[in-house]
């Protein structure tokens, strides 16, 4: 068992745990992690999801299962399909980032909502160095998180950085002590399943449509659609009802 699968209080945490590997992605941690997704993505039950590894979050994928792949069976071999589940979910998802996040574990990362990162955490795509680039969604989701420069400078150099500066560049949400990234992300999603489940789920569906629709017009008309739907709800009859009343809502996700 590669997946460690806590749930409690509406949060979901998967801990990725091949500690002797520094939790190196292979084939059956994938496959694992995919099963797990689909569980999640029909358990209603659930409002937010946590990423997290014991001591690192995932060095990487394993170099011993890639080295004698041809296309084909490299193509078979990528994570992309996966982690794409992970970016398409409905509900908020929060990578809790100890210890080394580099290549595919930084690729796992970035298709979360957010990053917690311990100011121990080192990040990279070291990918170039080993003749290869990232094939999980680095040269995809890298450029919109820090632009497309900054993550050309990442990906061809192959540089690994500091929590310090993945927080400056924007690569990070928030940093935390040495052992701690994990705490704060339950704390995230604790604030994010106490919210309005149908808005915050309106939000990551209109900044996806947004983006797929790559210019402004359309996306102001996608939101404002989206703005006026939730009008439908009584989530946001309780939301303003609750306001006016000065008391704390109570939302039901309908």
């Amino acid at each position: 068992m590669h997946i460690i699968v806590e749930k409690e209080k509406g949060i979901a945490t998967l801990k990725l745990h091949r500690p002797d590997a520094l939790n190196a992605l292979n084939r059956s941690l994938v496959d694992e992690l995919d099963h797990h997704l689909d569980a999640l993505r029909n358990d209603k039950e659930m409002g937010a999801v946590i990423l997290t590894g014991e001591k690192n979050f995932a060095a990487g994928a394993d170099i011993k299962a890639m080295v004698d792949l041809d296309a084909a069976r490299a193509e078979a071999f990528a994570f992309s399909k996966t982690f794409q589940k992970i970016y398409d979910l409905e509900i908020p998802t929060i990578a809790a980032i100890e210890g080394y996040a580099l290549g595919g574990g930084l690729e796992l990362a970035i298709t979360c909502d957010f990053r917690i990162a311990s100011s121990e955490a080192k990040l990279g795509f070291p990918e170039t160095g080993l003749g290869i680039m990232p094939g999980a969604g680095g040269t995809i989701i890298a450029p919109r998180l820090i632009g497309v420069s900054k993550a050309l400078e990442m990906i061809l150099f192959g540089s690994i950085i500091d929590a310090e500066e993945a927080l400056h560049i924007g690569l990070v949400n928030r940093i935390t002590e040495p052992g701690q990234a994990y705490k704060e992300a339950l704390l995230w999603a604790d604030k994010l399943v106490n919210g309005a489940p149908l808005a915050l789920k309106m939000v990551k569906k209109t900044i996806r449509e947004g983006l797929k629709a790559g210019d402004y017009e359309t996306g102001m008309e996608i939101e404002k659609k989206n703005w006026a739907m939730l009008f439908e709800t009584l989530d946001q009859k309780e939301g303003m009802t609750a306001f006016l009343e000065k008391r704390k809502p109570v939302y039901k996700g309908k």
